[in-house]
């Protein structure tokens, strides 16, 4: 990286004033990321499946086969699944003579989680799917719980659906905490550091009225049920940004998450079989009679759904550090630490970021400033 792009990616860090280096010096240490671009060993873009109304959860028949419907999560797939999950699965087993032999068509968040569930009521379920994990869409997020992300426009969505998105990150709050403390961690706690020249209160105002889009917001509804977070005083921390606000939330080691529910649901005598569906009749020669569509992103062309509207996001990947436990947003760019790498993104657009882009190359430019601005970050403060 010559000078005049390092120096770019420092004016990309939106314009962040930094403090003296001498009241890092005394703060509690945390471990440094080594942002360099010689550590990036993948750059992976996911299509996140927007619906403006929210979710699609619903039955259909479709020719001799009742089809329900559970796609379309935006960036919020893992944080809901097992409550999107839930609602699919209870239209499932309320279907006449539904049966105990009982398909899922997918195998990302949706499609693992809706067939976990089902196996759970008793039934024998089998997964049809092109891909699996790591191949999937799924395995490309970027990790974090994020239930409102991308889910539905304040324009757009029902009068009832604020209520229903409760109830989905609730139940899956509550399901999430049943992996904790499981080998390789596939779900844990770890913390988040807001770094900001204002308060974090006003940013995240500031944000919200600068979206072009108008997503929907629904995170006061489950404050009750998280944690607190804390603004940090100047010297308790060694960022070099006015305004620091601590919080915690789960992160989800997607591959290590991933691994865990699979195998899970193949020792529940689950079975796997590749299939590769292009249109609805295809689904006729399958022997189950009801069917779980978790198709994500694929539900568009399957569906022939012009409600689906793509939003790209991009990851670059550093190589993982496993001291590495917390994440860090700083301008329009997030970072996580997880155990399979860490993330880096660049949100350069600000909320309206890969909106209506469904190009799934990956962009070197993109990963390259993004890793470029966090070592621009990392160059005016000291860790240990």
């Amino acid at each position: 990286m010559n000078r005049r792009d390092f120096s770019r990616a420092a004016a990309g860090v939106a314009g962040l004033s930094f403090a003296g280096s001498s009241r890092a010096q005394k703060a509690l240490p945390l471990p440094l990321i080594r942002a360099q671009e010689d550590r990036v060993f993948r750059v992976t873009v996911c299509l996140r499946p927007f619906r403006a109304q929210g979710p699609r959860i619903e039955a259909e028949k479709v020719g001799e086969k009742v089809v329900v419907h559970n796609y379309g999560h935006g960036g919020s797939g893992w944080s809901l699944s097992w409550g999107s999950s839930s609602m699919a699965v209870k239209k499932a087993l309320a279907i006449p003579d539904a049966g105990r032999n009982i398909a899922v068509i997918g195998c990302g968040a949706m499609g693992l989680t809706s067939a976990l569930l089902l196996q759970r009521a008793g039934c024998r379920v089998t997964i049809y799917a092109k891909e699996r994990p790591p191949e999937v869409r799924s395995s490309r997020a970027t990790g974090s719980w994020t239930p409102d992300s991308r889910i539905a426009l304040t324009s757009a969505a029902p009068a009832t659906f604020a209520a229903q998105w409760e109830e989905m990150a609730r139940t899956s709050l509550a399901m999430y905490q049943s992996y904790l403390g499981l080998p390789g961690n596939p779900v844990e706690w770890t913390d988040r550091y807001m770094l900001s020249d204002v308060p974090a209160a006003e940013l995240l105002a500031k944000r919200h009225e600068a979206d072009p889009i108008g997503f929907a917001q629904y995170q006061n509804r489950i404050a009750d049920a998280m944690p607190k977070g804390i603004e940090l005083a100047p010297g308790s921390h060694p960022f070099p940004t006015k305004f620091v606000r601590r919080n915690s939330s789960m992160t989800f080691n997607v591959a290590a998450y991933s691994k865990q529910l699979l195998t899970e649901f193949q020792l529940g005598g689950g079975k796997l079989e590749a299939a590769e569906f292009r249109s609805p009749a295809d689904l006729q020669p399958l022997s189950e009679k009801v069917v779980i569509d978790a198709t994500g992103y694929g539900a568009r062309a399957l569906w022939k759904d012009e409600s689906i509207v793509p939003v790209r996001g991009q990851i670059a990947w550093l190589i993982p550090q496993p001291e590495v436990d917390y994440g860090l947003t700083f301008g329009n760019f997030n970072v996580l630490g997880r155990r399979d790498g860490i993330v880096v993104q660049a949100n350069e657009q600000g909320e309206a970021t890969g909106w209506k882009d469904d190009n799934e190359t990956p962009d070197k430019g993109e990963a390259e400033r993004a890793v470029q601005a966090l070592a621009a970050l990392y160059s005016k403060i000291s860790l240990r």
